[in-house]
């Protein structure tokens, strides 16, 4: 049984801005943890000479224990309640930063950064709730205003954490402790102030089977194989690089006051960068095809990691992360929107669920490779080896497209219109 009716009463702007909050909030407290993390593994007992392979791997655990619930979220909101998969979310953040605040121990540390994991996996449900409420006229307006929340949020934890630590005299743990109670705020708006929104049709069986069906139905799709792959690549030369972004910043400035607003300048800036960027990059992908600003995007994404270990000064590193964070935002926009206009209707849903899958795979690969490659190398390694992995997936689609368009000119005797397909 489907609550359509229900679904059509519900004023998709109020929805809009419970989950766009939620979605900030989320944010804000990731971000501060992803920018606080090499402070917070000194303050924790970390030898210095250790810092650098701790701070990918114990990145890398922030997605081992979610990689298997990827599936399972979906199923259980569109069989269940997408209402409590958000609200569960939103609970397990306010447990993992209030672990973090505690933590004393490297340990300890490591089992807060894992529970992360349990906390992701709301995304898609919230994107699916908004697309069953929201007018058909509306739904590119819902989609980039949401896609706007996570970029503000993870631009405002880190310029938040600086304010506190360098202005106001905080520690970082009473930062963390902030971010947990923003957490139980979210996780009542959502119970109080938002409806539960079913999905058109429900499913029926077993939560497992379900969850394995939905995956081998996405994955078979040979358009969402490659797009997943595309998103992938962008993802895993991420987090190779971003886990280090605020030692490049310590490499500058030392340890002591203006550190956390520094790390703030260049991550919050790139972040914020990001969001107002997407937009932009997204009206040229549709003036120009995917394909191509896909391609230029993890061009430009390759230039700059290349560039951020040798930036001398904080503004400029700020400057070559913000192009970075833009080029990035880029290659998101053009995915979701190959996503928006290849993938079937009947499979869309499901898509979105499991969007983030590449992620998680490149969450856990990513970060323990570039903390290899940074004990071997050193600082600048995992910044070298993700502009690698950029400019590799860059000339695999641009040779790629250059030779179906040859074919296609062959086979047809003209020259055919751009082709986005990827």
């Amino acid at each position: 049984m489907s609550d359509a009716s229900g679904a059509r009463t519900v004023d998709w702007r109020r929805l809009l801005v419970v989950y766009w909050l939620t979605s900030l909030i989320e944010g804000m407290g990731t971000s501060q943890i992803f920018a606080l993390l090499p402070i917070s593994l000194r303050e924790v007992g970390v030898p210095e000479a250790d810092r650098l392979a701790f701070v990918g791997l114990f990145t890398a655990l922030i997605f081992v224990v979610g990689a298997p619930f990827v599936p399972l979220w979906g199923v259980w909101a569109d069989k269940y309640s997408r209402k409590a998969v958000i609200v569960r979310s939103a609970v397990v953040e306010a447990v993992v930063f209030a672990c973090a605040a505690l933590s004393r121990e490297p340990w300890q540390l490591a089992g807060s950064l894992l529970l992360i994991g349990l906390q992701l996996g709301n995304t898609g449900v919230m994107l699916a709730g908004l697309r069953e409420v929201t007018p058909q006229r509306r739904i590119g307006t819902m989609v980039a205003l949401f896609g706007a929340s996570g970029p503000i949020g993870f631009a405002a934890g880190p310029a938040l954490a600086g304010i506190l630590v360098d202005g106001a005299g905080w520690s970082v743990p009473a930062v963390y402790a902030l971010s947990s109670g923003l957490s139980v705020a979210t996780a009542l708006l959502v119970t109080f102030g938002s409806p539960e929104i079913r999905p058109a049709i429900i499913p029926a069986g077993r939560v497992l089977r379900l969850a394995f069906g939905a995956v081998q139905g996405v994955l078979v799709d040979p358009t969402v194989r490659r797009i997943f792959l595309i998103f992938g690549v962008g993802m895993l030369a991420n987090q190779m690089a971003r886990p280090y972004v605020p030692l490049l910043v310590e490499a500058i400035v030392g340890i002591g006051p203006g550190l956390a607003s520094s790390i703030a300048l260049v991550t919050g800036a790139a972040a914020l960068a990001g969001a107002l960027v997407s937009p932009l990059i997204g009206t040229l992908g549709d003036r120009v095809g995917f394909r191509p600003v896909l391609v230029g995007c993890l061009g430009a994404g390759c230039v700059a990691l290349a560039l951020m270990p040798v930036a001398p000064v904080v503004p400029l590193l700020a400057a070559v992360a913000l192009v970075f964070a833009a080029a990035w935002s880029g290659v998101s926009a053009m995915v979701f929107g190959l996503l928006a206009t290849e993938v079937a209707e009947e499979r869309r849903s499901a898509t979105l669920n499991l969007v983030y899958l590449p992620l998680y795979a490149a969450g856990v690969v990513g970060p323990a490779t570039g903390s290899v490659v940074a004990s071997t190398v050193g600082l600048s390694g995992p910044f070298i080896a993700g502009a690698a992995v950029l400019a590799a997936g860059a000339l695999t689609i641009a040779f790629r497209g250059a030779g179906a368009g040859r074919r296609r000119h062959d086979r047809d005797g003209e020259a055919s219109p751009p082709d986005d397909r990827v």
